[in-house]
């Protein structure tokens, strides 16, 4: 199944000051985190960004929240995006057929939401180098579950050219020069 532009909407979770620096290999997540969203946003494609209990964990990471010109997270307590309404509100009107989802905890929350988002009909869509979990083998683990339940699983270079589809243009230049 080819996941189409028009058709999606990406989510960042999680990504907060106080859980951020426990992640397995927070380095490269970051830099696969930002080159994603950069990408995302030379695509146009719309992005909600959540934070999980702000107060105790604090807000976005300052290298997510620089990447966008608008930043307006929502709050959540529930683990998984879909039990919060604030969540739904935003999601629903975008209309999506693809939820591109990245962020952290793999085995928490990206795995409850990617769960409820087939649940309810949406195609979710994992960027495997866009998400992690405090030990490496919680996210392993989540990363074959959801696959297992079909859940696509993708790459940030992978899912950013799908996105852009055509070579030639000036968006697949600037997708060139930032995947390099």
């Amino acid at each position: 199944m080819r996941v189409i532009a028009d058709q999606s909407v990406a989510v960042i979770v999680d990504v907060q000051q106080r859980l951020f620096p426990h992640m397995h290999d927070s380095e490269t997540l970051k830099t696969n985190l930002v080159k994603l969203i950069k990408g995302l946003q030379i695509l146009g494609t719309p992005t909600l960004i959540t934070e999980q209990y702000s107060k105790g964990l604090g807000p976005t990471i300052e290298d997510i929240r620089d990447g966008f010109d608008e930043f307006t997270p929502i709050e959540k307590m529930s683990f998984s995006c879909c039990d919060d309404q604030g969540f739904l509100a935003r999601l629903g009107p975008l209309d999506p057929r693809f939820v591109i989802l990245a962020g952290i905890e793999a085995h928490v929350c990206m795995l409850q939401t990617s769960m409820d988002l087939l649940q309810a009909g949406y195609v979710p869509v994992v960027v495997a180098d866009c998400v992690s979990s405090r030990r490496a083998l919680d996210s392993e683990i989540a990363l074959r579950r959801m696959e297992s339940q079909g859940v696509l699983l993708t790459t940030s270079e992978s899912i950013l050219f799908e996105l852009c589809r055509y070579s030639g243009s000036d968006t697949f230049k600037a997708i060139s020069r930032l995947v390099k």
